[in-house]
């Protein structure tokens, strides 16, 4: 698709600025009994971009483990400002899975919520990460230059300048990490709006979904400061809460994965809330049914928008306009100055006509550098120039595009990546298993859920022991809903344990 985009910024930050300038006064972001108007909200973004430049954080990477709240928008703007890359991560992941995405990144400094301070005080003291800064209720807020006339930017990154370090699963069960530039950011702010344009100083969006991830950050936090709208931010996803803000807040623009429609959906207090503010809902990570976007537009008056996208993508690739017919399973048309193309499976090469499925690739000025540290990875995952998905999709006459299934061993629980690879190596790692496989399979609340097929070793082996092993090495999105002992995997003619198998078989 070709069009004109709106202005692009230099960065993340500089949008910021211009805000600040043009509603200095405008409510710019609202938590709990908190909020900040957009001079508040720079000033707080610079003193502590400041802060940072003198922990030398300049062209390093800073990583942020924080729950949503005031705090991390604040850090995740205020890490740009200083010129160091974000690293935003999953604050619900354990020691295990966090001590691979620090070593990675070889971090400089660390923000983390104080309730996790402690805990993760031995992995630090491992790690050698020394310079913590804690944030929240039992340590510091960072709103204390609000009213600081003389708290000022530092000099400001380039557009060329690495922004962010987005951790996603790998099928090998170690996390890559997507480098990011700010002008690939912007490009893709830019991009979004062209498709879903916002209405200047009259928006108010909700953040519910987590501000470590892409989609939170890019549809909500970056979102809000392009159009100079009310951040409204939500700690955690609860249905009374989700509804009363949207009523009592009067939330025009509503970004969310499916779980999110579906449990408030089923909640008794949805037939009763005043959706009429709702002016679009947004949703990604996968398809919703077409009872679901039928029954929402009626009960609400709002269209859901589906899209698709990727860390790797910037991350929008495509996204369903206000004006198009909907199409259940359709995520849209490819976005301005970006080109997708289904190709074949096994090559790459060859383009599928209208209706095969293949493996999706894309390009575009939104996609990633690359993977820190991974050369070999990147090289097979950026090919003269198009990003290779490992999603299987189909285009339909209109250039919609379907998507029809994963090339890559992925479940998709709640809106978050899971690749069951890692939690094959977690069951391994327990002594009384002799063989495991992970998949996931559908599930009508969140997509999908993970079962897991485990061969033990013991005969005293038991599913309690199975999930109080996975709980201490497993966020909990990861944990399995379902294991089966069994006495044998089935394996392919080579001997590998055969996945496709255990997929056609399962139950739950």
């Amino acid at each position: 698709m070709t069009a004109k985009l709106p202005h692009v910024f230099e960065t993340v930050v500089h949008m910021l600025k211009v805000a600040a300038e043009a509603a200095p006064l405008a409510t710019a972001i609202k938590f709990d009994n908190r909020q900040l108007d957009y001079q508040q909200y720079l000033r707080c973004v610079a003193g502590f971009a400041c802060e940072l430049e003198n922990l030398d954080v300049r062209g390093e990477r800073v990583v942020l483990i924080c729950g949503n709240s005031l705090e991390m928008a604040v850090a995740m703007f205020a890490v740009h400002a200083a010129g160091a890359q974000a690293v935003p991560v999953n604050p619900l992941y354990t020691s295990r899975e966090l001590k691979p995405v620090l070593q990675d990144a070889d971090t400089k400094a660390i923000i983390l919520d104080d309730s996790l301070a402690g805990s993760l005080a031995p992995l630090l003291d491992e790690l050698n990460i020394s310079q913590r800064i804690s944030v929240g209720p039992d340590s510091r807020f960072l709103d204390g230059w609000a009213d600081d006339p003389s708290a000022t930017l530092p000099a400001l990154p380039s557009s060329s300048d690495l922004a962010t370090l987005q951790y996603t699963g790998g099928t090998t069960g170690v996390p890559k990490g997507v480098n990011i530039t700010h002008e690939q950011i912007t490009t893709n702010i830019s991009q979004r709006e062209a498709m879903l344009p916002t209405v200047q100083d009259d928006e108010r969006i909700l953040c519910v979904m987590p501000l470590f991830h892409v989609f939170a950050v890019h549809m909500c936090l970056y979102l809000a400061a392009w159009c100079r709208g009310q951040l409204v931010i939500l700690p955690r996803y609860q249905p009374d809460t989700v509804l009363a803000a949207i009523e009592k807040q009067r939330i025009t623009r509503f970004p969310a994965g499916p779980t999110v429609y579906h449990g408030l959906m089923a909640y008794e207090g949805f037939a009763n809330t005043d959706f009429s503010s709702l002016r679009t809902a947004w949703s990604g990570s996968a398809p919703l049914p077409g009872d679901t976007l039928r029954r929402w537009r009626e009960e609400t008056g709002c269209p859901i928008l589906e899209g698709y996208g990727q860390s790797e993508a910037g991350p929008v690739l495509t996204y369903v306009t206000e004006n198009d017919d909907v199409k259940p399973g359709c995520v849209g048309k490819v976005l301005p100055l970006t080109e997708l193309q289904i190709v074949d499976t096994e090559t790459g090469d060859r383009v599928l006509p209208i209706g095969e499925q293949g493996e999706i690739r894309a390009r575009g000025p939104q996609i990633m550098s690359g993977y820190r540290n991974r050369p070999e990875e990147t090289s097979l995952t950026l090919r003269d120039g198009w990003l290779y998905t490992g999603d299987i999709g189909e285009l339909d006459a209109d250039g919609d595009l379907y998507i029809r299934d994963r090339k890559k061993d992925m479940a998709i629980v709640g809106g978050y990546n899971v690749y069951p690879r890692e939690i094959d190596e977690v069951l391994y790692a327990y002594s009384g298993v002799m063989e495991a496989a992970a998949i996931g399979i559908a599930d009508d609340y969140r997509g999908e859920v993970i079962k897991a097929f485990v061969v033990p070793n013991k005969s005293t082996i038991t599913v309690d022991d199975l999930m109080e092993h996975c709980r201490q090495n497993l966020a909990k999105y990861k944990i399995p809903a379902a294991f089966e002992l069994v006495s044998e995997l089935p394996k392919t003619a080579v001997g590998k344990i055969d996945k496709k198998a255990l997929r056609e078989q399962v139950t739950i």
